[in-house]
């Protein structure tokens, strides 16, 4: 694929993934732009899992307050059983920092919409690189209609819901989490 045809087609693919990020922020009628991402997050009723490891990894305050911050969340139907048994043992345990280190990877400092991220992906050429306020790199890419959030192991994400906008930042509902440490 030529240089020329590659930003064309971002381009494209920019129009109809910001169409798409609206209709499903307008479908999510618990999202409220005025509210905080923790409200949000409790209002949406389907990031409960989530919820309980922000309260015990002393997050809960940061993401109620602070911002702005780009949070990549998964719903509770994403986390498969072995995730959610982890998450339950780590909650029981209050293992602070593990947990910190698991949701810092779904966290970037300031607000990033997909259509900077689709931005970014034309400037680099197929390829952005985002750093979650843990330090590590989340790699985008995109494939087909869709960007993919790739961490430093090489576990992905898939963007499913864009550009729920927060009073103190914004949610992208992604696919799947960062595996857990064994």
């Amino acid at each position: 694929m030529s240089f020329l045809k590659f930003p064309v087609l971002l381009l494209l693919v920019f129009f109809m993934f910001n169409a798409q990020a609206q209709n499903s922020t307008i479908s999510n009628p618990k999202m409220d732009p005025d509210k905080s991402i923790i409200k949000n997050a409790k209002a949406s009723g389907k990031h409960d899992l989530l919820l309980a490891a922000v309260r015990a990894s002393d997050l809960e305050k940061t993401l109620d307050n602070d911002g702005p911050f780009t949070v990549f969340a998964p719903n509770d139907l994403d986390f498969d059983i072995t995730t959610k048994e982890k998450v339950k043992e780590l909650l029981e345990k209050k293992d602070k920092k593990e947990l910190q280190s698991v949701l810092g990877y779904h966290i970037i400092a300031g607000k990033i919409t997909a259509s900077k991220i689709l931005k970014a992906l034309c400037r680099g050429k197929g390829k952005a690189k985002f750093t979650t306020i843990s330090g590590e790199i989340l790699n985008a890419t995109m494939k087909g209609l869709d960007i993919i959030l790739t961490d430093e192991q090489g576990h992905q994400s898939t963007i499913i819901k864009a550009d729920a906008d927060q009073c103190n930042g914004i949610i992208h509902e992604i696919d799947s989490i960062k595996p857990f440490k064994a």
